[in-house]
């Protein structure tokens, strides 16, 4: 099959390219590399000379501010719009989300109207922010805590939140249900988005994250006095994460143990350069409001640390899990340092958990078994 993936982030569509050219198929990547994250593209629609300079990013800047329009958005609308001959006479097309060309919205329609009409079928992938999952958030209660719950206890976090909550306009809202509308199936990638399309005509079975295991450096942590603990900040999503709640929850702990722990911080840094910071690390603090884990969790599980993150009840349910493959983390800086506490003085819980973790990412998240997953269902759906 030919196969074009449209739009990246947290490295998803590339690890699925790889499993799905593992087993034969011919596979084009459409996206920006996603901001600092720099994540590897065929087809490079990000946006260069808009955001070159600080001179030029004044410019832009002061631009929206008088008219609300986005150079860079524009730029990136007519990048694609040049390369779109090589975009034509694939078998399936699918989305990274109802956003995943990142132009205006009115050429974001023209892009998938293209699509639709020169490319056999489209599909659309639950895997972050979109508007059914930010408004089920918003109304209901189906989860105790999600990324919005800061924001719901304080809306002068407000700021925190745009990207999340423009979903929720008017304009988001009838762009998802356009693509909605042109779109064979929705694919949710782990439990939080499986929970948020609940009662969607298209939305399928959850597809777990596909993670290239043979990308990895799953060495040995090599023994050390003190265990390691890694704390990655992505300051645009430093309250979404939860990072506010694991700092907190590192004071405690590392007043208490000073001798025996290290704490390693690093801030927003490309993903290649992420990946081997916490390379020496025992421990991971990834995410607090989720419950399910992302890229990043994943990836750590499988190299064998032990990662904080989303991995509460319904995750145990969903994989009969009667063993612990990560901590979940609660928003709660003092639950946190107890579940902390605990491996720091019971190091030999670290390598249980992290084989355990090791064994679960292999079982469930192959990128070559989980290609074979959605090959399933584009030739079904």
């Amino acid at each position: 099959m030919k196969i074009l993936l449209i739009g990246e982030y947290s490295r998803f569509h590339n690890s699925l390219k790889e499993g799905l050219t593992a087993l034969g198929h011919h596979v084009t990547l459409v996206g920006t590399g996603d901001n600092f994250k720099k994540f590897p593209v065929d087809i490079a629609i990000a946006p260069v000379w808009s955001t070159s300079n600080w001179t030029i990013n004044k410019i832009r800047h002061l631009v929206y501010k008088l008219t609300k329009v986005d150079l860079a958005l524009i730029e990136t609308g007519v990048k694609f719009w040049k390369q779109r001959e090589h975009m034509k006479g694939y078998d399936v097309v699918q989305f990274i989300n109802s956003w995943s060309i990142r132009t205006t919205i009115a050429k974001e329609k023209k892009c998938i109207t293209f699509l639709e009409q020169h490319n056999k079928t489209l599909f659309l992938s639950a895997c972050g922010t979109d508007t059914p999952w930010i408004e089920s958030l918003l109304k209901e209660n189906v989860v105790p805590y999600h990324i919005l719950t800061p924001y719901q206890k304080d809306t002068s976090l407000k700021r925190y939140y745009a990207n999340a909550l423009k979903y929720t306009t008017q304009k988001h809202k009838e762009l998802y249900a356009f693509i909605e509308s042109k779109v064979n199936a929705i694919i949710p990638t782990d439990m939080d988005y499986y929970l948020g399309l609940q009662g969607h005509e298209k939305a399928t079975t959850l597809i777990p994250t596909p993670i290239n295991l043979s990308k990895l450096d799953r060495k040995t942590i090599p023994n050390q006095d003190k265990i390691v603990l890694f704390h990655g900040i992505n300051r645009a999503n430093y309250i979404k994460k939860g990072n506010d709640v694991f700092e907190a929850a590192l004071e405690i702990v590392m007043t208490k143990y000073p001798s025996k722990i290290e704490v390693i911080t690093v801030e927003s840094l490309p993903y290649t350069e992420y990946i081997k910071a916490y390379d020496k690390a025992h421990i991971l603090l990834d995410q607090v409001y989720s419950h399910d884990q992302g890229y990043n969790a994943l990836e750590a599980m499988a190299k064998g640390k032990v990662v904080f993150t989303g991995a509460g009840t319904h995750f145990k349910k969903h994989y009969q899990l009667d063993h612990t493959v990560a901590i979940d983390a609660t928003p709660d800086p003092e639950q946190i340092a107890s579940e902390l506490e605990q491996l720091i003085l019971h190091p030999e819980r670290i390598t249980e958990i992290g084989k355990n973790a090791k064994v679960f990412v292999e079982k469930y998240h192959d990128h070559i078994a989980i290609a074979q997953k959605y090959l399933d269902i584009w030739k079904h759906s």
